[in-house]
């Protein structure tokens, strides 16, 4: 009997860990800026800038305005969704900060650029 609970607790962690491994993001691959930031968890809003300025919520293709309106009805619902814009290295800085500044206005406070990591780490000599 206590073999068959050993089995069942392995076959339960495992089960776990596949689930935490299987995490949805949502958007596309983009060549991420090197840059000092923290680890987003959890649910969350993500706003993609390819490297042609085109945008995409969570995987849809959508206008600025389109995407400003929808974060907004989103976070209406659930106010402390945090929204991680993700950004291509080639797309503009333009495009970023002013998409930025849109949700600002918009009232959405809780928004961040997503970055590849510590930099400190990839720098030679640093």
């Amino acid at each position: 009997m206590t073999s068959l609970m050993d089995v069942m607790f392995l076959v339960l962690v495992f089960f776990i860990y596949c689930i935490f491994d299987m995490a949805v993001h949502k958007g596309v691959k983009v060549d991420l800026p090197d840059a000092d930031g923290a680890d987003e968890k959890g649910e969350r809003i993500v706003i993609t800038i390819r490297a042609d300025d085109s945008l995409q919520l969570n995987g849809m293709d959508l206008a600025r305005d389109e995407i400003v309106a929808r974060v907004k009805e989103l976070q209406s619902v659930k106010m402390d969704l945090p929204v991680l814009i993700s950004g291509d290295r080639k797309a503009s800085l333009g495009a970023g900060i002013g998409l930025l500044g849109e949700l600002r206005a918009a009232g959405v406070v809780k928004a961040s650029f997503q970055v590849k990591g510590d930099a400190a780490h990839r720098r030679p000599g640093g």
